[in-house]
């Protein structure tokens, strides 16, 4: 299925070069592809194949030698990684040991080295952001303008979930605009429950079902979800959007893809005669080999953190700090979003009342503060949404329980009462101090210098998180709930695996490193459109917005090709 060269000669030329391979990267190879582009995409993990590759997608908890548990030798051996997997989903991710990094704060970073990345094991929540979003730096002064305004990128939403796939219920809100939807996934009765009593006691909220990339119905030569609820695993259906099931087949079908795995990109090699780049150095992992590779113009999707290590790598007489970066910006202003704050509470209705299948979604509460004058807030800016899920208690949730014999047992498999869970997703402000550097000394195996991250949140997300916590409380004892209990499990940073901001958009080159088409200032026939363009954080899940402005910065650039100017 895929051209694979793994060990070319010293220099290869396309017209266009793609670095990695995750849903950003994914985008920008169908795009430059289907427009007619000879696309080299280069990936520093492993091949994945769809469908083959997805060696646990159809077993059983039996199956599994620790029963899906990560045993005390992962945890101890992938500290941060075995954080976000289990023992289904463990060969999708990168070992601790192998790729080592330096938290100078505590930061968390989740990584997937493999064709794919992580559009395998994402969350598939997909948010559009919204003018609330898109003017919130110039409003209330935190961080740069973005260059652009929703309707700039509404047209891109529609071209990308159009091809995507995204089920949800149209809502009608001003700070979470409707999309492309599939049909939406159906909410159980106590999340109806919720929902209507939500409406009636509130007139700024809203209870909806989550806006996710699974098919509610076959789409675009893809097969509907299954209700699994496996899709960490790969989908072998294709009933949730990844890479390697939709944008990566897409762009093979043209003819103009190559893929080339195991290649880690050094640097990108510039021109200061032309002000161009010309190509990029990578090191093949399998043979410790150095290769170059040179194109007309180069798309960066390497992840935020690996992106700007990949520009703050690629050093010149023109740029002594690393590509696009002389005014100090690339690495700063990292982002994230705060979680592990909310409510939990029970329901003693509905007692005859279950539901069928595993639903690959839960429910979600958009941003309802400082979304005007009406809910403005005069101790934080900026806001949060819930995501959460209602279910019944099960035996994993009672085993523990005293008792024996046959009482137990009809007491451990029967249904429990209802449970709602609400966890917050609390925007986190573009602190220029949250950043990434090189260190000077210390090097991984391939001679790469170690990642140093430095990151926190500040009093802003504190009192925020204080007001997450409240309201999700209330609002689970206004519909009803019994036993309410609020939590706050001290998020440390990269939690969310959100991370984003470390080489974002603005107007002046001096306080941005990107335009208003993804273009580096200084060396403008190379893009970032992966979560590193991004200004502001929001508080929804960012990806829909990363595939929408890979796509419109794809067509930019081919039209700029073709016409010239680039």
């Amino acid at each position: 299925m895929m051209n694979l060269n793994i060990r070319g000669t010293a220099q290869h030329t396309y017209d266009a070069i793609v670095i990695g391979s995750g849903i950003s990267g994914g985008w920008a190879a169908k795009e430059l592809c289907e427009k007619g582009l000879r696309t080299l995409l280069l990936e520093r993990g492993r091949q994945v194949e769809h469908i083959k590759d997805y060696t646990t997608a159809t077993l059983h908890p039996w199956d599994f030698p620790h029963r899906l548990e990560n045993t005390a030798q992962d945890a101890a051996a992938d500290p941060v990684q075995s954080q976000a997997y289990d023992e289904s989903s463990k060969h999708f991710y990168v070992r601790d040991a192998e790729h080592p990094y330096i938290q100078e704060r505590p930061f968390n970073w989740i990584r997937g080295y493999q064709v794919g990345g992580r559009s395998l094991t994402w969350g598939r929540q997909c948010y559009r952001f919204s003018d609330l979003d898109f003017e919130a730096n110039l409003k209330d002064g935190h961080g740069a303008d973005w260059p652009l305004r929703y309707r700039d990128l509404a047209p891109w939403y529609d071209y990308v979930e159009s091809f995507a796939g995204i089920s949800g219920q149209a809502e009608g809100l001003p700070q979470l605009p409707d999309g492309v939807f599939l049909p939406p996934m159906e909410l159980n009765c106590i999340e109806q429950h919720l929902r209507d009593q939500v409406r009636e006691k509130y007139k700024d909220r809203l209870v909806t079902i989550a806006r996710v990339a699974n098919l509610t119905k076959g789409w675009n030569g893809r097969n509907p979800c299954q209700y699994r609820n496996l899709c960490h695993r790969g989908c072998p259906y294709g009933g949730y959007f990844s890479s390697n099931a939709a944008t990566l087949p897409a762009a093979m079908a043209t003819g103009n893809l190559t893929i080339r795995p195991f290649s880690i990109v050094t640097e990108i090699i510039y021109d200061s005669r032309t002000r161009r780049a010309t190509g990029v150095r990578i090191t093949d992992t399998e043979t410790g080999e150095q290769h170059e590779f040179h194109a007309r113009i180069i798309f960066l999707n390497a992840s935020t953190i690996g992106t700007a290590a990949i520009l703050l790598h690629s050093i010149s007489p023109a740029f002594p700090q690393g590509l696009g970066n002389n005014h100090d910006l690339v690495g700063r202003h990292l982002m994230d979003h705060h979680i592990k704050v909310g409510a939990m509470g029970r329901f003693s209705g509905y007692p005859r009342q279950y539901y069928t299948g595993r639903r690959p979604a839960g429910i979600y509460v958009p941003r309802f503060r400082n979304v005007n004058e009406q809910t403005k807030r005069t101790d934080y800016v900026r806001g949060f949404g819930y995501q959460g899920y209602g279910e019944r208690r099960a035996w994993n949730d009672t085993y523990t329980n005293a008792g024996f014999g046959s009482r137990f047992k009809e007491q451990v498999t029967s249904p429990g009462e209802w449970e709602v869970w609400l966890g917050g997703w609390g925007e986190i402000l573009p602190y220029a101090d949250n950043r990434i550097t090189l260190d000077k000394t210390q090097r991984d195996k391939w001679n790469q210098p170690l990642v140093r991250i430095s990151f926190g949140i500040k009093d802003n997300e504190r009192t925020m998180r204080k007001d997450m916590r409240n309201s999700a409380e209330e609002m689970l004892h206004q519909a009803g709930f019994s036993q309410v209990t609020g939590f706050d499990y001290h998020y440390a940073g990269g939690e969310c695996i959100h991370e984003m901001g470390t080489a974002r958009m603005g107007h002046d080159p001096a306080s941005s490193v990107l335009n208003r088409w993804n273009q580096i200032h200084d060396v403008p026939n190379v893009f970032i459109t992966d979560g590193s363009c991004m200004t502001s954080s929001g508080s929804q899940n960012p990806s829909l917005t990363y595939m929408a402005l890979t796509a419109r910065a794809c067509d930019y650039a081919v039209t700029a090709l073709k016409q010239g100017t680039l």
